[in-house]
């Protein structure tokens, strides 16, 4: 993508890739490029600090590629790390450019979705403890009851492919059992991870009848949409060539292989080495 200014999508791993696909079809135009840390994922145990420091020198890579904007398509990056990029490294290393997550979009529209008042909220043990969540939703809707739960094996499911296996039930099972003893009031939850999409369907049936489930890809695409009608000089810069390009600081053969099941379609990757 030589002198041309993608849009830079970014994830500790592969999960990543389930938001990408829903931004690619709500704008198809623009240029992608997308970056997987699959070699320091997953992100969630870790401390605030190493994901900071791990997210901030990925987005300093997507900036080396032209990219002006960047979206942190991960729940861990954008609670452990985007305010502090935001507010103190951007305004340093590069004022123009622009880093998004994937919070805030979504806790603007939550309450929307609830008509009991009660949301649930299921994400990595990093994601929960950041209490991101709660802390900005009451921003939007002050009212609502959060209901947290983390799911530590969920994401290891899904990336050594038992996602579909009987295996899994249990701990989904587990997990919402201990949210809805929380509340019964809850009818809506929101996958707060973006693995989890591919547990949808488990989830379901599981989960009460009539339970609103949402995942965050469809969301985020429909924010950045508006973001971008709302900066016209950003939207401007941006390529639109309908390029796309998959990088994995990990095997590439591996990342493939996964990327297929997380973006819907094959996908070939290149190796970028990243250290600090």
């Amino acid at each position: 993508m030589a002198n041309k200014k993608p849009i830079g999508v970014f994830d500790s791993g592969y999960g990543g890739l389930t938001v990408l696909k829903e931004i690619v079809k709500v704008l198809p135009e623009y240029d992608y490029l997308y970056l997987g840390d699959n070699a320091r994922a997953p992100y969630g145990p870790r401390s605030f600090d190493t994901v900071y420091q791990y997210t901030l020198q990925c987005v300093q890579w997507f900036f080396s590629q032209g990219c002006e904007l960047v979206i942190l398509a991960c729940n861990t990056a954008s609670a452990k790390a985007l305010r502090t990029i935001q507010q103190q490294d951007l305004p340093k290393i590069a004022p123009d450019k622009r880093v998004l997550g994937v919070i805030r979009p979504t806790t603007e529209v939550i309450g929307n979705y609830s008509k009991t008042g009660s949301v649930g909220i299921l994400g990595t043990n990093g994601t929960i403890v950041s209490e991101s969540y709660p802390i900005e939703i009451a921003k939007f809707f002050p009212s609502l009851q959060v209901y947290q739960e983390a799911c530590p094996m969920w994401v290891p499911l899904v990336e050594n492919n038992e996602y579909n296996k009987p295996g899994a039930d249990y701990f989904i099972q587990q997990h919402l059992h201990h949210l809805f003893g929380k509340s019964k009031e809850i009818d809506t939850i929101l996958l707060a991870c973006t693995h989890y999409p591919l547990l949808i369907d488990k989830i379901r049936s599981f989960a009460p009848a009539n339970t609103r489930i949402l995942s965050q890809g469809e969301i985020v695409a429909n924010s950045l949409r508006d973001y971008l009608e709302r900066h016209p000089a950003l939207a401007g810069i941006c390529t639109r060539e309908g390029g796309r390009r998959f990088f994995t600081t990990d095997s590439v053969t591996d990342f493939d292989n996964h990327a297929t099941v997380f973006y819907g379609k094959p996908v070939s990757s290149e190796h970028v080495e990243l250290s600090l």
